[in-house]
């Protein structure tokens, strides 16, 4: 996980990162997302809240970043194909999942949810840094010749994430299989894409 930004001030101590991630890790490991809270953190990392809340906004902001992407995420190497890239990103993100429990995801998407301001925060920042590192790989696959045209990255988008979250949240699977499933992902993704390229260009 690369650092998360920070606007002006000093130059961020990445020292203080990896103890904010280890202790959100640690102690996820340990409790319920619900009872998490920023104070623990701060405490089990030595830090002050000061230091937690100069990062990130909120709780939610914070388990985010720390367990999925923070906002300096970066698209997958270029692969040389859209096959290999969307199979990078999609590796990437089953990995991701697989590292934090179905009830951490699930408690953090309810209340993302259940505040539109909340909302409206990850929309523009979190999500925002998902649609920009798919928007770069359809970009990418429409420079080779791939694809006719840029498809609609949210609709990849959805794609791309609607197995990885149903398999991780709503069936809770075996984790240890993400990668089988990424795998799997990335082709039928890649198969569509490509077939509806091929529509195009023979219509």
């Amino acid at each position: 996980m690369s650092k998360p930004k920070q606007a002006g001030g000093r130059p961020r101590d990445s020292r203080v990162d990896h103890a904010i991630a280890a202790a959100v890790r640690s102690l996820l490991a340990e409790q319920s997302y619900a009872t998490l809270t920023v104070d623990a953190v701060a405490a089990r990392a030595e830090i002050s809240k000061a230091a937690i809340y100069r990062r990130y906004a909120t709780k939610q902001e914070m388990i985010f970043a720390v367990l999925l992407h923070d906002l300096d995420e970066a698209p997958p190497a270029d692969t040389g194909s859209l096959r290999g890239d969307i199979t990078e990103l999609v590796t990437r993100i089953s990995d991701q999942l697989a590292q934090s429990a179905a009830g951490v995801m699930a408690g953090l998407l309810a209340d993302i949810h259940a505040d539109s301001a909340l909302a409206v925060r990850f929309t523009d920042s979190y999500l925002a840094v998902e649609r920009s590192v798919i928007t770069t790989l359809l970009d990418r696959a429409v420079a080779r010749g791939e694809l006719p045209h840029r498809p609609d990255p949210a609709l990849v988008h959805a794609l791309l994430l609607g197995p990885l979250f149903a398999w991780q949240i709503m069936l809770d699977e075996d984790p240890t299989r993400t990668t089988v499933l990424a795998e799997a992902v990335a082709r039928s993704a890649t198969d569509a894409l490509t077939a509806g390229a091929l529509s195009a260009r023979t219509s």
